[in-house]
């Protein structure tokens, strides 16, 4: 079956930093869990594939169609969240969505009406009045509310509390038992071992590995006797960028 995202030889040059032949695939119905730790390039990644920064070379594909070609038609059926709200900061909520649900054509208010009461959002707030997590939460809403098939998650779960957090992965568990996909960026790995069913894992702007999870695990660990003797996600991750670390410095 074709991936639902196909990113293929994606770079991007900064002065202090580059993404070097991004490749990686999403198949569809998968949680594909981003890993890789601060400024690796999972921000750098997720906005070149959204367009939001212009790459200097590569191909993104989404349901088989080139990106720069069908951007529009793309975008409505893709959900972007990142774990702050920096626009309309003072505008109340039911504002934000009067203007949101008109760009997209399968808008569906009752879906939006479920998250607004799951989320315990409430319309007469602005972003600005919103803790962290409720502002997560609200970019959430929004995404899934107009039937996205792909959800694209920068760092959704940060500054949520626990019991938030397991919320979150209860809903996104659910949107892909009905027929959606996500990428999930996050560095709380804990996360990924509850719901993750794929790992790419990113270092210095440079794909390491993307793999199933289960194949991630019993490739990368240390412990490969039983079952619950196997490394976390946390655990391989610290030990692979340990080992980087420790071979830049002997170089």
């Amino acid at each position: 079956m074709e991936p639902i995202l196909a990113v293929n030889g994606l770079c991007k040059q900064y002065p202090e930093f580059e993404l070097k032949d991004i490749t990686f695939e999403v198949e569809r119905g998968s949680i594909m869990g981003f890993i890789g730790r601060n400024g690796a390039g999972k921000t750098t990644t997720i906005k070149s594939i959204l367009n939001l920064v212009h790459p200097s070379a590569g191909t993104i594909r989404y349901f088989g169609m080139d990106f720069l070609e069908h951007e529009k038609e793309i975008k409505q059926r893709i959900g972007y969240a990142a774990g702050t709200a920096n626009s309309y900061k003072k505008k109340k909520i039911k504002d934000i969505v009067a203007v949101t649900k008109t760009f997209y054509d399968n808008w569906d208010e009752d879906i939006y009406r479920h998250y607004l009461n799951l989320f315990e959002l409430k319309e007469n707030k602005t972003p600005e009045q919103l803790s962290e997590g409720m502002k997560v939460k609200l970019n959430l809403a929004l995404a899934l509310s107009h039937k996205a098939e792909f959800l694209i998650l920068d760092e959704p779960t940060s500054g949520l509390d626990p019991f938030s957090r397991d919320e979150l992965l209860d809903v996104f568990q659910e949107v892909v038992k009905r027929g959606a996909t996500i990428l999930f960026s996050t560095h709380i790995t804990s996360d990924l071992d509850k719901c993750a069913s794929h790992i790419t894992y990113i270092r210095r702007g440079q794909i390491i590995v993307s793999l199933p999870k289960q194949e991630f695990i019993q490739t990368y660990s240390e412990n490969t006797g039983s079952d619950t003797g196997k490394d976390n996600i946390e655990d391989i991750m610290l030990r692979l960028e340990k080992e980087a670390r420790h071979d830049q410095i002997t170089e």
